[in-house]
């Protein structure tokens, strides 16, 4: 049988039109909900940390504590690296890391975060009890994710529907659960958290300039990146199924009118002290 950390690939990959979502990132848009609990002296663990806009957001804001970054992939870390050596960030460090496995010992951090990793894991609760387990008594689980059921959006449009049909079932192959915001809570809860807060919240893609960003993004992600490939290899799509999605964004970004909104589920976990 398959270790945990086997049993998901991530599906996005880090095709450039990923990494221009991951690189727009930032504490205030991704992690609002987390903010209003750090401290200047926190020691923060960053999971899943990719090109480390967030990770340097975090260490920003903890100017006399530290941030380790970590990600399964160490080709991102490099790039994680250069964000925060171009802010001139002192208090951090990287390392390549599989959260189901922590390489750190008992009660290490303050803050424990991850933003968008629980729903491409294969062990979601096993990775909350690792996340549980290197945070100090007294100190903070943070997950945060979007929720693929829950995203809507205006115009109506039946390729965006094939679309989503299609991510769902890319994504689950891939051992992941896209559907993770709603599920948070009670992953923490089966995880042994007891002391939770869940709460919600948005992005919104309205605007000429967000229409164009996120359309595009989408558009060029469906038939270029790995999520490509797994969808075509999987058999779960054609090249031209692919490309009549790709189309599908790109029109659903051409309207005026258009609004796309994405939830996300948050938990913020206190492990007893």
């Amino acid at each position: 049988m398959p270790h945990a950390q086997e049993t998901a690939v991530y599906t996005h990959g880090h095709h450039e039109s990923v990494l221009r979502s991951h690189t727009w990132r930032t504490a205030a848009n991704s992690a609002a909900y987390l903010l209003g609990s750090l401290k200047p002296h926190m020691k923060i663990l960053d999971i899943g940390c990719g090109p480390g806009t967030i990770t340097a957001d975090l260490a920003a804001l903890v100017p006399d504590g530290h941030v380790t970054g970590v990600d399964r992939a160490a080709e991102i870390l490099e790039q994680a690296r250069a964000t925060a050596a171009a802010r001139g960030l002192a208090n951090t460090d990287f390392a390549v890391a599989d959260v189901h496995a922590l390489p750190y010992p008992d009660d290490t951090f303050c803050v424990v975060h991850a933003h968008q990793v629980l729903q491409h894991v294969g062990d979601p609760v096993q990775a909350l009890r690792e996340m549980l387990r290197v945070t100090r008594p007294g100190g903070l689980v943070a997950a945060r994710d979007s929720d693929y059921a829950a995203m809507t959006w205006y115009p109506a449009s039946p390729g965006m529907d094939d679309w989503l049909d299609l991510y769902h079932r890319v994504a689950r192959a891939n051992g992941g659960e896209p559907d993770a915001g709603r599920r948070l809570k009670a992953w923490a809860l089966a995880a042994g958290c007891t002391d939770i807060t869940a709460t919600s919240a948005t992005w919104t893609f309205s605007t000429a300039e967000e229409r164009a960003w996120w359309s595009g993004l989408w558009a060029e992600r469906t038939v270029a990146s790995a999520y490509a490939e797994r969808a075509a290899q999987g058999g779960h799509a054609t090249a031209e199924q692919l490309r009549a999605v790709s189309r599908a964004w790109r029109e659903w970004g051409r309207h005026e009118d258009g609004w796309f909104g994405v939830l996300h589920g948050e938990i913020l976990c206190r492990k007893a002290a």
